[in-house]
């Protein structure tokens, strides 16, 4: 069986040269274009020598029409602007999508999953194994707690982070929601500042810290009358990204168009 012919969107990012370092290592994988934005200073580069590997021959390039003629599969950690205009090109070319991109607005994801009805999209805010067995836990423990447990969500990264919360927040944050079989937009809080009052039943809560060099801790905090049930993650390797945005592009080979996340790639999703 011949390589999925990959190509890379924000390839100049800290993932995207993680990936690089990462791709030539897995079978069944071939790099064969590395996308950067217009004003790239990499742009014309080897993307291996330009991101901390030997020369590997494929020059970072803006054109996406080009890079798309020749791909099967996009695995893009790049900024929500790009990445739905990359969703409908990879819709109209027929090439899979692995999006890792965060800081997508509700109607960046409508555009994603019109996208999808064309095209094979995988989509998380995290893509680590570790991080979605968690929010497969979350999800059952919110559903057997119910809302008289209180739900909170902590996030930490590094400081030139930015947006938030986290994509990983918001993951785990969505899966607190269907556990509880309720729209999360309807019950997130975020910031709280001052005199806000008592705590309102059914609330989920954020928080998110910013400093040094850490790579992703998130604890979601259930709380409840005398106890309290705390189930988190610890980044300690940004490789565990890379990895499993890996595996979901293996994955996407002959599969239906549709919006997937990686609780599917992984045999997760109930």
């Amino acid at each position: 069986m011949s390589d999925l012919r990959l190509v890379l969107v924000g390839a100049a990012g800290r993932m995207g040269r993680m990936l690089t370092q990462v791709i030539p290592d897995t079978l069944g994988l071939r790099l064969v274009a590395a996308l950067e934005g217009e004003t790239a200073p990499t742009l014309g580069a080897d993307s291996g020598a330009a991101f901390g590997q030997g020369s590997n021959g494929v020059i970072v390039t803006c054109d996406v029409s080009a890079a798309l003629s020749q791909a099967d599969v996009i695995v893009d950690f790049s900024r929500p602007e790009a990445t739905v205009g990359i969703a409908q090109a990879a819709a109209k070319n027929k090439v899979a999508h692995i999006i890792g991109t965060t800081g997508l607005t509700e109607q960046d994801l409508e555009k994603i999953a019109i996208a999808a009805k064309d095209t094979v999209i995988v989509r998380s805010g995290n893509m680590s194994l570790g991080v979605n067995l968690l929010a497969v836990l979350v999800e059952r423990a919110a559903k057997a707690l119910g809302p008289a447990w209180d739900a909170e969500i902590i996030e930490m990264h590094h400081r030139q982070k930015v947006d938030a919360p986290s994509g990983t927040a918001l993951l785990l944050g969505e899966a607190v929601a269907r556990g509880r079989n309720i729209e999360l937009s309807a019950h997130s809080v975020r910031g709280r500042d001052g005199i806000t009052g008592p705590r309102s039943p059914g609330e989920i809560g954020f928080a998110s810290l910013r400093g040094g060099t850490v790579i992703g801790d998130h604890s979601v905090i259930l709380a409840g009358a005398g106890e309290r049930l705390v189930l988190s993650h610890h980044a300690e390797d940004r490789g565990i990204f890379a990895r499993g945005a890996l595996a979901a592009a293996l994955w996407t080979r002959g599969k239906s168009p549709g919006l997937y996340s990686m609780a599917d790639v992984l045999g997760l999703s109930s």
